[in-house]
């Protein structure tokens, strides 16, 4: 039901959205028709630009050997498995999460449409009458599921990751009192930065509580350790816990196959208990329309690659993103990636010129996110950019030429 039309300008004057109005209306980066895509190569209109908006970290959307793997899946399935997942699965469901399971040392594994429905369905199914803690930076659709929490009678309290002791005393004020759940992100969308989950994580067990970590940006890039690893990001893209040497005891991971895998499909790693209380309590599980058959057979497509060519990609990527992250370094630039993960956030020097930079990197043909008020604080008011295993080296050149100029304009915060 449409609201009424007296109430529209009202929304459409709120001064909180006045400035992402104006950048929706005006820049060409915001709703934009996109006509053609040639790999990291976008047109819309006569225009074309090098994709940096992408999060399909590791390529495999362009993966001539993913790609083959519709076809047969389509003749054999259709193109909609359309029954609920209470009602019917496609053998590819429990093929997936088998695999996944396998991949990333978990209990078990449940898969569903998108993390954005587990975070709406789950929190609160875990947080019940309880408490639930949403550090403060955790993605906007973790926080939205924090609050269908509380309007389900969970008291709901923010917390901030690098304050450990903070967040034992309220676990510790919350003791005997229901559930406790603490949600935070595995690695920042916007940042590229991971919290110290060893510690969060030990803080949770003593007190009790569950650690619900989403993975959406770090699943698919960030992995196991060793000493054979052929870069930082570690091996196999299995997770934030398995990167961090951490256990599944008391936490359950959130990943999405739809970054790095380039697929529409998420999941939950979790215990085969909570998983079969999850199949009848969770709505996407009980109601929703699947994942189409593309995205289960290029998931399974993609797991293949992953493990005979994931490491390889993932190096590549590395240093895609390090000759970035240097370059930013180089110039002086204030960005918080610090942990070389292929984000790369710019604040602008002042939160006004928005438009101006916009602009300019259009005109250079660099795409990115940006990141306006109130999306972002005006302190952290700039642009992402997302490095992509796709993205040639001659993109990168591009880009390193073009934030030269724009710090040569002084249009990008110097680092303190």
């Amino acid at each position: 039901m449409h609201a009424p039309a007296a109430e529209l300008p009202a929304v459409l004057s709120d001064p909180r959205w006045r400035d992402l109005e104006r950048l929706r209306r005006t820049s060409p980066m915001s709703d934009a028709v996109l006509d053609e895509v040639r790999g990291r190569h976008i047109r819309s209109g006569d225009h074309w630009l090098i994709d940096f908006a992408s999060c399909n970290y590791l390529g495999f959307d362009w993966d001539p050997e993913i790609i083959a793997a519709i076809e047969p899946a389509v003749r054999r399935w259709g193109t909609h498995p359309s029954w609920s997942r209470l009602i019917g699965n496609p053998r590819l469901y429990p093929e997936i999460e088998e695999r996944l399971t396998a991949l990333l040392g978990a209990p078990d594994t449940l898969l569903l449409p998108t993390a954005t429905l587990i975070h709406a369905s789950v929190i609160p199914v875990l947080a019940d009458e309880g408490h639930v803690f949403v550090e403060a930076r955790a993605h906007k659709t973790v926080y939205d599921g924090c609050v269908a929490a509380r309007a389900r009678g969970a008291t709901l309290t923010r917390f901030r990751a690098d304050r450990p002791d903070e967040l034992d005393s309220l676990l510790g004020a919350a003791d005997g009192t229901g559930p406790r759940l603490v949600c935070l992100d595995g690695v920042d969308s916007m940042t590229g930065n991971s919290p110290d989950l060893p510690l969060l994580a030990r803080v949770c067990r003593e007190r009790g509580a569950t650690l619900y970590v989403d993975d959406t940006h770090g699943f698919g890039v960030i992995g196991e350790r060793s000493q054979s690893e052929p870069c930082p990001y570690g091996s196999r893209g299995n997770s934030v816990v398995r990167h961090t040497g951490e256990s599944y005891d008391g936490i359950v991971l959130v990943g999405g196959f739809s970054k790095a895998y380039s697929s529409l499909l998420a999941f939950l790693a979790l215990p085969t208990p909570l998983k079969d209380r999850l199949k009848v309590a969770a709505g996407p599980y009980l109601y929703s329309g699947p994942s189409p058959t593309a995205s289960l057979a290029t998931v399974l497509a993609g797991l293949d690659v992953n493990e005979r060519r994931g490491d390889e990609i993932r190096a590549d990527l590395y240093r895609k993103t390090l000759r970035v992250v240097e370059h930013v370094h180089a110039l002086g630039l204030d960005t918080p990636c610090e942990q070389g993960f292929p984000i790369v956030e710019l604040p602008l020097a002042d939160d006004g010129d928005l438009d101006e930079v916009v602009r300019l990197l259009w005109d250079r043909g660099i795409y990115v996110t940006v990141a306006a008020y109130p999306l972002v604080p005006r302190d952290r008011v700039g642009f992402r950019a997302q490095i992509t295993a796709l993205n040639s080296d001659e993109d990168i050149d591009r880009l390193d030429d073009t934030l030269t100029l724009l710090a040569e304009r002084g249009a990008l915060r110097l680092k303190r």
